[in-house]
This record gives structure tokens, C-alpha cells and sequence, in this order.
């Protein structure tokens, strides 16, 4: 991938989301660590709450796990090219999924 100014633009994109995830990730670890209330039933509904929580702080950190990833293929001039076969990734699925490490084909 030869055209810089795509993958500057993404990089910035990756980059900015990674500050998002990392944030929500903090907030989350946060909210679950601050039930301490002394009420029973309030407690309960607090830790009813937590299983959610738990997935999105997953989903972050799976997230933010690809968009290392990503940024690693970026130093590595790696970016853009699919990871399972080495083809190029169109255009349009980076614009739409920047940290993607596959091809249309091998995403399938």
C-alpha cells in the first residue's frame, strides 16, 4: 500500500479509538469497583449490572487488542495486506473497519 495519506488517515482513526477504548475501559473498571454500598438491596442491583459491564470491558479490550495490532502492521509496513493470504484489503473495508487484519475473502 504505497498511498500514504489513506493509511495517516487510518492510523489517526485507530488512534483516536484507542484513547475512546481506553477510557471506557478505566470508567468500566471503575464503576465495578466502586460497589461499596451498605444497602443490601441497592448492592444487589448494582452487581445485577456488572455482567453487562463486564462484557463491554471485554469487548473493549478485544477491540483495542486489534487496533494494536493494527498499529503494529502500520510500523511494520504491513498495513493492508491481509494477514491469512497477503492480498490487498480494499480500500473501502479499511475505511470501514481500520483495524481489520483480513481481506474480504479470507474475513468470510
Amino acid at each position: 500500500m504505497t498511498d500514504r495519506i489513506p493509511v495517516a488517515r487510518r492510523e489517526a482513526a485507530l488512534l483516536a479509538r484507542r484513547a475512546e477504548l481506553q477510557a471506557r475501559i478505566t470508567a468500566v473498571e471503575a464503576e465495578l469497583d466502586s460497589h461499596t454500598n451498605p444497602d443490601w438491596e441497592e448492592l444487589a442491583t448494582e452487581r445485577e449490572t456488572d455482567e453487562v459491564l463486564e462484557a463491554e470491558g471485554l469487548a473493549a479490550q478485544a477491540e483495542l487488542r486489534a487496533i494494536e495490532a493494527a498499529l503494529g502492521r502500520i510500523l511494520s509496513g504491513d498495513y493492508g495486506f491481509c494477514t491469512r493470504c497477503g492480498g490487498e484489503i480494499a480500500a473501502g473495508r479499511l475505511d470501514t473497519l481500520p483495524a481489520t487484519p483480513f481481506c474480504n475473502h479470507c474475513a468470510a
